[in-house]
């Protein structure tokens, strides 16, 4: 039987990071009570979850048969600009991630597997043994999609020419012939 964190739905999830631009940890974080929950993963996974909880929800809205709002964007009520829950203890983290909408409900589902226990990669009948399950509300979706842009946003700038991530120092710039480009 895995352990499920099961948050249904959570005061708070946010996304949010540990350290300075260059070396960020990035977390998951749910928040119930006194129980938080944090799972570290990757920038990219960040990026694309926000992404496509934002394009679920326009799917729901473009379909038409939600029964309640589903607002187009973040209600200003539910704006989280406050920093992670202390002490962060990374529970594991994060491989595999599903989401879904549940109509019965009317909340998003999204499921976190830890590295090496994706469901696809498990033997017929045998589970992970640990998940974070997290069934938020419309508005609560949207409020985790405009924070975690901003905390994707808040890293190191991209360079203009190879896309790569300029350091204080400026980076070697495969398009320039290796010339060295510094923040603009």
């Amino acid at each position: 039987m895995p352990i499920v964190h099961g948050f249904d739905p959570p005061e708070r999830f946010v996304a949010g990071t540990v350290g300075e631009p260059g070396s960020r940890t990035f977390f998951l974080q749910a928040v119930e009570g006194n129980r938080v929950v944090s799972v570290a993963l990757e920038k990219q996974q960040v990026e694309a979850l926000s992404e496509r909880v934002d394009e679920l929800l326009d799917e729901v809205i473009a379909d038409g048969t939600a029964r309640g709002v589903i607002p187009a964007i973040a209600p200003f009520g539910l704006a989280d600009d406050a920093p992670l829950a202390q002490p962060i203890e990374e529970e594991f983290r994060a491989g595999t991630m599903t989401l879904s909408w549940d109509p019965g409900d009317e909340r998003v589902v999204i499921e976190v597997f830890p590295v090496g226990e994706e469901p696809a990669e498990l033997a017929d009948g045998e589970e992970p043994a640990e998940m974070l399950l997290v069934r938020l509300e419309p508005g609560q979706a949207r409020a985790f999609v405009k924070r975690a842009e901003a905390v994707v946003g808040a890293g190191r700038p991209s360079c203009p020419f190879c896309g790569q991530p300029i350091d204080p120092d400026g980076h070697l710039c495969v398009r320039a012939n290796g010339f060295k480009r510094r923040q603009p």
